[in-house]
């Protein structure tokens, strides 16, 4: 079975730390995708980065939990707080997004200003996806579905990540790992009883949601060897820790840890022995 893997980094636009991480990443290592926070300090830098990279595909990493919106409208005030910052965490917005109409607006709105920004920065976004897993909430999931067709980006991340990655031969999870898996695996599969836009979903299995922030070289190993699926993406997270708010995010120093495992030369040749096809969602 010829095998095909997508490699993202998320997080792209966070600050300068992350950004220069995810060049280097895709300019000296196996990084092939990246997917940008719109709203975020180094946004702005990421896009004139990404300009120079025409081989790294980038999509929008949907936000509604960190930074400001970009949305002016008077509507988007449901999801702020009185400095204007995002104020609702994760599992509020699931929880309000079934049965509010008016959050769901509001974050449709905003949701569509992140994509419009990054398609008016000069960029066409290869995919979407989001942070803390949004996008696949499965209120939201089909409103994301629908901004895709609305900006013609071709692929949303399918959050499906089989249960055996969280079990030997594959390395120990991190940290909640197991659980989170399993939440965000239930989502995926009451997404694809929605039965809407599966053509939106190009991939058959996203690896790394039971070890975010514990990619490392052994982890590519299993997905050389052990991956079940003909196209999966690997979600990382590699940074630099310049500009990191520990306040902000739980990811700090692990952020390096998976930036050297995308560098590192067993990691390339993993794949190389294993006769994986690297790729962009563009290019599929």
């Amino acid at each position: 079975m010829k095998k095909q893997l997508i490699i993202n980094a998320d997080d792209f636009g966070l600050c300068e730390g992350v950004n220069r991480a995810i060049a280097e990443a895709h300019s000296n290592g196996v990084l092939t995708s990246t997917t940008i926070m719109a709203n975020m300090p180094a946004a702005k830098e990421a896009v004139e980065i990404a300009k120079q990279l025409p081989t790294l595909g980038v999509g929008v990493h949907l936000n509604l939990t960190e930074g400001t919106p970009l949305s002016k409208r008077e509507d988007i005030s449901c999801l702020v707080n009185d400095d204007g910052e995002f104020a609702l965490s994760a599992g509020k917005i699931s929880l309000f997004s079934i049965a509010n109409h008016k959050i769901r607006s509001a974050i449709e709105t905003e949701l569509a200003a992140q994509i419009q920004w990054v398609i008016d920065s000069g960029l066409q976004p290869t995919h979407l996806d989001s942070h803390k897993h949004l996008h696949s909430f499965p209120a939201l999931f089909p409103m994301v579905c629908r901004l895709a067709k609305r900006f013609k980006i071709s692929a949303v991340r399918n959050t499906y990540e089989p249960k055996q990655l969280s079990a030997i031969p594959w390395p120990l999870p991190s940290e909640g790992g197991r659980i989170r898996a399993t939440m965000v695996r239930a989502m995926a599969r009451i997404n694809r009883l929605q039965n809407l836009n599966q053509n939106l979903l190009k991939t058959k299995a996203l690896l790394g949601v039971a070890h975010t922030g514990k990619i490392d070289v052994n982890f590519f190993k299993a997905a050389a060897l052990y991956n079940p699926v003909s196209i999966a993406e690997v979600m990382t997270h590699p940074g630099y820790i310049d500009g990191l708010d520990a306040n902000k995010t739980r990811l700090v120093n692990q952020r390096k840890g998976e930036f050297d495992s995308l560098c590192d030369k067993r990691t390339k040749q993993f794949l190389e022995d294993a006769k994986i096809e690297l790729i962009n969602y563009g290019q599929l």
